[in-house]
């Protein structure tokens, strides 16, 4: 999928090239979820001279604009994914791995919505992020 810069324009950003060539990486990436050394590092495996700090000042540029949506998954660090207008979601992130996985489950999202009418409030957004480790670990080569 190519980057399209009327997305640009029509979030009040310029079309610039570090723009357009991390707008790209979250469109092409098999992975949802980058944090900004992802993204740099996939930059720097394309040849594509950014530093650091630009990737970090475009991310925040397109999570003020709505293009990008943060989370904080753990360990600290902040991991952005496309802003692409699904449903809520919750993350579920594996502490043996590091992998994210996504959810959605209606009867969760009824029930916070009927939280915040009881406490006199209309819910707009909600970040639910769950930890957890594998029941069952994958067997390695050569063992039982």
């Amino acid at each position: 999928m190519s980057t399209d810069p009327i997305d640009l324009q029509s979030s009040g950003l310029k079309v610039t090239f570090p723009r357009m060539k991390i707008l790209d990486v979250f469109r092409t990436s098999s992975h949802r979820h980058l944090s900004a050394e992802d993204v740099y590092k996939i930059l720097t495996q394309d040849h594509v001279d950014l530093g650091l700090a630009t990737v970090y000042r475009v991310l925040t540029q397109f999570d003020q604009a709505g293009l990008l949506k943060r989370s904080q998954l753990g360990s600290g660090k902040a991991v952005y994914e496309l802003n692409d207008g699904e449903r809520h979601h919750g993350h579920l992130v594996s502490q043996a791995t590091g992998e994210v996985m996504e959810f959605f489950d209606p009867d969760i999202e009824k029930r916070l919505a009927a939280i915040a009418d009881e406490l006199g409030y209309e819910l707009t957004e909600y970040t639910l992020t769950l930890f957890g480790v594998p029941k069952r670990l994958p067997a390695r080569a050569g063992q039982d």
